[in-house]
């Protein structure tokens, strides 16, 4: 479903994006961990058709990136920690919204905001302004806004920022029944325990770089650790790369 190859991006004299290489298969909840400043984001801007990367090459679903943006923008879905609504906008109106600007029908549109409904009990979101929202309120219609046109991939980076407990839960909920089919996650965070929770398979990214990438089972047992961070640090370790001045 997804192919990175050799991929690379400077900002300056900053190589934010180092050669990564890694691959993800249909309905896989891939995860993509490291610390704040690894990479991460960048390499899913460059994916999701915001930023063109200096080399290499990335596919998704066989359409490549810098030659199909377009495409590629309609089989994705993306959420962060900070994606803003319309205040003066109820929920519905926000998905409806969306939903045209996605080019569905308005039959579409509503047969598809019952069915986020029921997947994330929108409920009360659907009728109320966003301008009154919760945080966790807000996450639901903005997870509901990404995936409105049934993208094939969609990707979460840091998408629990800021949120509380029961608002952390609904989003944990929904990745982890959303790959069904075809359908594709890649999951990107500085937290442990969400990667463990959640994905198949995880890519350790230090200082843009590719320092591991395999099941979190395999990744314990080749570094005999007990948890994903001890793994972490370990991989750090062995992979010799210093922390950037």
């Amino acid at each position: 479903m997804i192919d990175v190859q050799q991929l690379n991006k400077r900002f300056g004299n900053y190589q934010a994006v180092n050669n990564l290489s890694f691959q993800i298969e249909d309905g896989e909840i891939f995860g993509l961990l490291g610390p704040n400043g690894a990479g991460k984001t960048t390499t899913l801007r460059i994916l999701s058709t915001l930023l063109k990367a200096d080399s290499g090459k990335a596919t998704l679903n066989g359409l490549e990136v810098s030659k199909n943006p377009e495409a590629v923008r309609k089989i994705i879905g993306v959420v962060n920690g900070g994606m803003g609504l319309y205040d003066r906008l109820t929920g519905r109106e926000v998905l409806h919204y969306f939903g045209q600007l996605y080019n569905l029908d308005k039959s579409t549109i509503t047969r598809r905001i019952n069915e986020l409904d029921e997947i994330l009990s929108l409920k009360a979101t659907l009728d109320k302004k966003c301008g009154d929202f919760s945080t966790g309120m807000k996450q639901k219609i903005v997870i509901a806004r990404a995936v409105l046109h049934d993208p094939a991939i969609i990707f979460f980076d840091e998408a629990t920022n800021g949120l509380d407990v029961m608002a952390r839960r609904a989003v944990l909920d929904f990745v982890k029944n959303y790959p069904q089919g075809k359908r594709t996650v890649i999951y990107s965070t500085h937290i442990m325990n969400e990667v463990e929770e959640l994905c198949q398979r995880v890519a350790i990214i230090y200082q843009g770089q590719l320092i591991a990438i395999d099941t979190v089972e395999n990744l314990l047992g080749q570094t005999q650790t007990k948890n994903l961070e001890q793994a972490f640090f370990a991989l750090v370790e062995q992979s010799g790369i210093k922390e950037a001045a």
